[in-house]
């Protein structure tokens, strides 16, 4: 055997052997960055409700608006520390919470569920959403650091929320007229 084949096999038998002592690791980092947004019970409630569209979306919007509380809380308290990181981390998992309402209603929409009933309070929530993120954006007490780290996905916060109203806005007017025209059928 060559030296170098010699040492690219050795080299190998070495990433081979050491890959059971530093893949566990590498994958509890990557499952800690990339944790879930909802808690065990918020999971459990979700659950129960997969068959009941009107109630978990209700859901979502509570804990999508639960997340924004928390945020808000946490800004206004001036005893925060590393306020702009976790501001930039509470808007992820407002923004994984709120990504799983959308995906939700595109769900029961594809099933041509009648919508109209939660699709109202998603619309008032995704309004109450806008207001609340771009008081945000123009918060007098934020400096330019702290903006540059979490202006990002504040920006796509707001930016997603916006579609994601008129798109809840245009799914709610085509389920209306789906129901309307159901009725008609019948």
């Amino acid at each position: 055997m060559t030296g170098a084949l010699w040492r690219t096999a050795v080299i190998g038998l070495v990433v081979f052997l050491s890959a059971p002592i530093f893949l566990p690791a590498g994958l509890r980092l990557f499952a800690e960055r990339r944790r879930d947004p909802l808690n065990q019970e918020e999971i459990d409630l979700l659950r129960d409700a997969m068959l009941e569209p009107d109630q978990r979306l209700k859901l979502y919007v509570k804990f999508s608006r639960d997340r924004m509380n928390k945020l808000e809380q946490m800004r206004a308290d001036q005893k925060t520390t590393e306020r702009a990181q976790k501001t930039h981390d509470m808007l992820e998992n407002f923004l994984a919470v709120y990504g799983e309402l959308d995906d939700n209603i595109e769900m029961y929409v594809g099933r041509k569920e009648d919508l109209r009933k939660p699709l109202k309070l998603v619309i008032e929530a995704d309004t109450e959403f806008q207001s609340k993120l771009r008081a945000l954006k123009s918060a007098a007490n934020a400096t330019a650091e702290e903006n540059s780290q979490y202006g990002f996905v504040l920006t796509d916060s707001i930016d997603t929320v916006d579609a994601s109203a008129d798109d809840h806005r245009k799914t709610l007017a085509e389920v209306e007229e789906y129901v309307k025209h159901k009725k008609k059928s019948k």
